[in-house]
């Protein structure tokens, strides 16, 4: 039997990034996207849902103050990028709490606390090749393996990229912004000189986006529409 899921989130980026995750577990299924908890309080009292994927920080009223407005609340899962909010939850029986930027494997556990305590889940097969979870880059004349979870974004850089991260300096690779384009599902293309990583998006305003840790990239005049059907806006 597959459990039922709802996304309440004010954030876009949020809600592609969790619909992916939850498209590759069989026994989840997605019945809905609410963007602030007072839409969220009306599906609830006309859907059944099992699940909850809950942001806590919205505006008008919070994850946590929907939990307490909710009579027989589902299980809920929240999402968050503040650690102290997400223990708080535990005090109103959350399955657990995902902070943001959020991984798969992460994601992965906290369902598994709810469907089968003690196993792995299975992921849905697909008929095409997943793309790595790492890269073979020439930097500095040698073949280095990089981690692609880790990279924030990508930037041109003449005949070079430039990898951005959260916790390590920007490296420089002798390669081509559309062959990495081609191998990084993760990614989009937000401008002819800019890669970003969905998984570090904190939102979208104007001409454009915001990520994870501070940085502010322009979004292209020809790439606007791509990426404003990407994030469903």
């Amino acid at each position: 039997m597959k459990l039922s899921c709802l996304i309440i989130d004010d954030e876009p980026p949020a809600h592609v990034v969790l619909e992916r995750y939850i498209e590759k577990i069989e026994r989840l299924t997605l019945q809905g996207h609410c963007y602030n908890a007072l839409d969220a309080l009306n599906f609830l009292h006309q859907h059944p849902i099992d699940l909850l994927f809950l942001d806590i920080d919205m505006p008008e009223l919070s994850g946590l103050e929907l939990l307490t407005a909710l009579k027989n609340p589902p299980r809920v899962i929240l999402t968050t990028a503040y650690a102290e909010f997400a223990l708080e939850g535990y005090e109103y029986g959350v399955v657990d709490y995902l902070l943001k930027p959020i991984r798969f494997e992460r994601f992965i556990k906290a369902v598994d606390r709810l469907i089968t305590p003690g196993a792995e889940l299975p992921v849905v097969s697909s008929t095409t090749t997943p793309a790595p979870s790492y890269l073979l880059l020439n930097i500095n004349n040698a073949r280095q393996k990089i981690d692609t979870a880790d990279i924030v974004y990508i930037a041109a850089a003449g005949n070079y990229v430039q990898l951005h991260f959260l916790q390590q300096r920007p490296l420089l690779a002798n390669e081509t912004m559309s062959d990495l384009q081609k191998q990084l599902s993760q990614f989009i293309r937000v401008h002819k000189s800019y890669l970003i990583n969905v998984d570090y998006l904190s939102k979208l305003e104007g001409n454009r986006v915001y990520l994870q840790g501070g940085a502010e990239i322009p979004i292209g005049v020809s790439y606007k529409q791509s990426v404003l059907s990407y994030f469903k806006v």
